[in-house]
């Protein structure tokens, strides 16, 4: 080999490699006997450890299982041939195997290797893609090769192997590079400094603290009226329209902006002066002269606070007026504290008193005109409808997944003194955006699943914030009952929702925050090949946050993110799709977002014919549960058409069109609403709905959860409703008692007393038959005989 050649070869090597394999050319040099280009030596583990101490660097290590390995593909045949080859000799692959086995036991490595981030399972991980590269590749880099090959002649050390390991793990694990980039790009510990629009201008801020029926939001929203201009910002739709109208009707001109609708009410289009939105959707760049935050204590949700904290920080206004519970108090004037802004609280009392009963309802023979009872699952929203119904009352219903127009078509049945309607029940969706005329709320149960900041599901006893917010919506000063009650169902949990009641409501103690678009970006330009829901791991891995905030939980986006992930879409596109709200309980939404994402990615606009034809319009009336669950499934995939028409209005251009066709569909869930009494029969009839009380299984799991006195409440809940909740039409043929129960005959009451006298019989012919001799031909006897029982 010539010197010329070795010198092409020699220029054949990146730059960046010389520093990491300055033993592979030395050797190289040496064995051809040509001088060296400058005083080079063989790399020592000691300089390679000291430079990485800043490599690593970081305040925290990072959770190194959220690191996906890339694939790095063997070496085919080069076109050049196997220059390594040619400059030493082919490499016997045996030989090459037991010097990798060594590279790997080498405890000194694995420690080299720590330093450099690489943990046991990142190292284990990293050795296994680099030994396979090396067997199966037809040709190495020339200065592999070249080092290997001294290796194997005790010209090198096998400790010179790391550099190319090293190199080898940082392209399986690019977030090895670029550690100290990703965590200035996901340090979140100064919040205020995002929004400089807000900074440069001096707000006042004005805490309106009371419990519900206070006036706070009344008196912020009277200053929000007398402005020149201002933003509302609520945490519903509901609100965001009920102040939309009340601010026209006022004669304010107000549009309305939620993540589904623009509502502007200048004939040209112009934007008026004030807003009403959902808190996602306000702007913090448009000055106002005031700015009011409803429900400002909803900082601290788990999923949704961070819109909370954006507002809070980012809006610029003149005048920014908070309502909400004094929870909140404390860390709202800390949060102030870090922006120079100080904060006027004003204190507001309830305008109507409110008790709490002594006794329990314990059956629904004993409801009166203005009850409301509330549950906290569908099934208990069906069962306890269907009882209502067999006493000859009517009701209305109110939960979550509703259309805002059925829930507002259900509340103004429930208050219009002329409608026969006198009972609500309602999950704690009624706890804010519906003004209700409601005498007495009655806790069905307190028992509420809940996800926490982890995204853990807990199921525990409602807070006592969550109790106040309910409670409060009996006798409210615009209602006809000016004096309020509130008790539970059942006799055991009067107690436990007098304690939850009585107790302190702990301050709020963080802020949610949430990674906006731009970051995510920025985290994709350093790992490219890294799919959005891994990213979104990493990123709240590294992230730095204070003790004033914390990172909301994001696995819906996560969900969404996994969901769509083998469409072929731009980051930012996806990024926009994975923030779209969808309930991810309801198979239909969740393949309708990945059709709509499949659609966007071919170019092909999502047309009203072609929803149409998707959702099989025109759509049936419900015949039972299960319809007219399915047509609140469809009313949610039209939210989602509308929601993404506002951010691709290209791809989805109907949105008008679909906005009527959502208004029809409303119009029939109404209807079967409206009919929910029947529907449950039906579907009870044909086994479609089970109003049983919760099977074994799930009491074993929900008293594996919750302890104490929660466990206790379950255990009576369940044990009452089994008693006061008369069977389906199917069960009268099996049981004496649920007919008579049906038919009036007899009460919860009297069945439970004879339940108690019947088991204390038992008891007492038990211990009769227990004489010696006897116990065990009477238990065989007993189970052979059918009419035992």
């Amino acid at each position: 080999m010539s010197f010329p050649r070795c010198v092409l070869l020699w220029a054949r090597l990146p730059a960046g490699r010389w520093a990491g394999h300055r033993a592979a050319v030395c050797s190289v040099l040496r064995a051809r006997g040509e001088p060296l280009p400058g005083a080079l030596g063989r790399v020592s583990t000691v300089a390679l450890a000291s430079s990485s101490s800043s490599a690593s660097g970081g305040p925290k290590a990072p959770n190194t299982s959220l690191f996906v390995p890339l694939t790095v593909k063997p070496q085919g045949p080069s076109a050049d041939g196997d220059v390594g080859a040619e400059l030493t000799r082919p490499l016997d692959k045996n030989e090459v195997k037991k010097i990798l086995d060594k590279f790997y036991k080498r405890k000194e490595i694995q420690k080299l290797g720590a330093d450099y981030g690489l943990d046991a399972r990142l190292f284990h991980q990293a050795f296994v893609s680099f030994r396979n590269y090396i067997m199966q590749s037809h040709s190495l880099d020339v200065d592999i090769h070249i080092i290997l090959n001294d290796i194997c002649f005790s010209a090198a050390h096998v400790d010179d192997l790391f550099p190319f390991f090293l190199r080898h793990a940082k392209q399986i694990f690019p977030v090895l590079e670029c550690k100290d980039d990703l965590r200035k790009i996901s340090d979140l510990r100064i919040p205020p400094n995002w929004y400089p629009e807000a900074r440069a201008i001096r707000r006042k801020i004005i805490f309106h603290s009371g419990p519900t029926n206070s006036g706070k939001t009344y008196h912020a929203i009277q200053k929000y009226l007398s402005a020149k201009s201002g933003v509302y910002c609520g945490p519903l739709k509901l609100l965001a329209h009920e102040i939309f109208e009340k601010s026209n009707a006022a004669g304010v001109p107000c549009d309305l902006v939620t993540g589904e609708e623009r509502v502007t009410i200048e004939p040209d289009g112009k934007q008026a002066a004030h807003v009403a939105c959902t808190v996602e959707m306000c702007s913090v760049t448009t000055p106002y002269e005031v700015a009011v935050i409803d429900e400002i204590q909803m900082i601290k949700d788990p999923a949704r606070g961070w819109a909370w904290t954006r507002a809070l920080l980012g809006l610029c206004a003149e005048e920014v007026h908070l309502c909400g519970e004094s929870a909140a108090i404390d860390l709202v004037t800390e949060l102030m504290y870090t922006t120079g802004e100080e904060v006027e609280v004003r204190k507001y009392k309830r305008l109507t008193p409110i008790s709490v009963l002594d006794q329990a309802l314990e059956s629904l023979d004993n409801l009166r005109p203005g009850d409301c009872i509330v549950c906290f699952s569908k099934n208990d929203i069906y069962s306890v409808s269907r009882q209502i119904e067999i006493r000859g009352l009517e009701s209305a219903v109110i939960y979550g997944s509703l259309p805002p127009g059925t829930k507002l078509a259900q509340a103004k049945k429930f208050n219009d003194p002329d409608d026969p309607c006198k009972i609500l029940v309602a999950t704690d969706a009624i706890g804010m955006g519906l003004n209700l005329s409601i005498r007495r709320i009655i806790f069905y149960s307190l028992i509420k699943p809940t996800v926490n900041e982890k995204g853990e599901k807990e199921i525990e006893p409602i807070t006592t914030s969550q109790a106040l917010q309910i409670a409060g919506r009996a006798g409210r000063f615009s209602s006809k009952y000016k004096e309020g009650e509130v008790t539970t169902m059942n006799r055991e949990d009067l107690s436990l929702l007098k304690e939850i009641l009585n107790r302190h409501v702990e301050p709020i103690k963080a802020a949610g925050l949430h990674p906006t678009a731009e970051q995510i970006e920025m985290f994709a330009y350093h790992l490219p090949d890294t799919t959005l829901s891994n990213l979104i791991d990493i990123f709240v891995d590294f992230s730095q946050v204070d003790g004033q905030y914390f990172v909301c939980n994001m696995d819906d986006f996560k969900f969404s993110a996994e969901l769509i992930q083998h469409i072929p879409l731009s980051l930012r596109v996806r990024y926009v799709f994975c923030t779209a709200p969808i309930n991810k309980k309801q198979p239909f939404v969740c393949s309708s977002l990945l059709q709509f994402a499949r659609q966007y990615s071919r170019n092909e606009p999502l047309t009203f014919s072609w929803l149409r034809r998707y959702i099989k319009w025109p759509i049936l009336p419900p015949k039972n549960i299960k319809d007219l669950m399915d047509l609140e499934a469809v009313h949610d995939v039209l939210d989602l058409y509308l929601w993404l028409s506002y951010r691709f209005i290209d791809m989805f251009p109907d949105a008008s069109l679909i906005r009527d066709l959502q208004k029809e569909l409303d119009g029939i869930i109404q209807d079967g609403v409206h009919n929910i009494t029947k529907l449950i029969k039906i579907s009870e009839a044909h086994k479609l709905l089970n109003l049983e009380s919760l099977s074994a299984e799930n009491q074993s799991r929900l008293s594996g959860t919750v302890k104490g006195q929660a466990r206790r409440v379950r255990g009576t809940k369940t044990l009452g409703s089994k008693a006061a909740e008369p069977p389906s039409p199917n069960a009268g043929e099996k049981s004496l008692a649920s007919r008579l129960v049906q038919q009036g005959l007899l009460t919860a009451d009297v069945l439970k007393q004879l339940e108690k006298e019947w088991l204390t019989q038992q008891m007492e012919h038990g211990k009769d038959r227990t004489e010696p001799g006897t116990h065990s031909k009477g238990t065989r006897r007993k189970k052979k005989e059918p009419d035992s029982d």
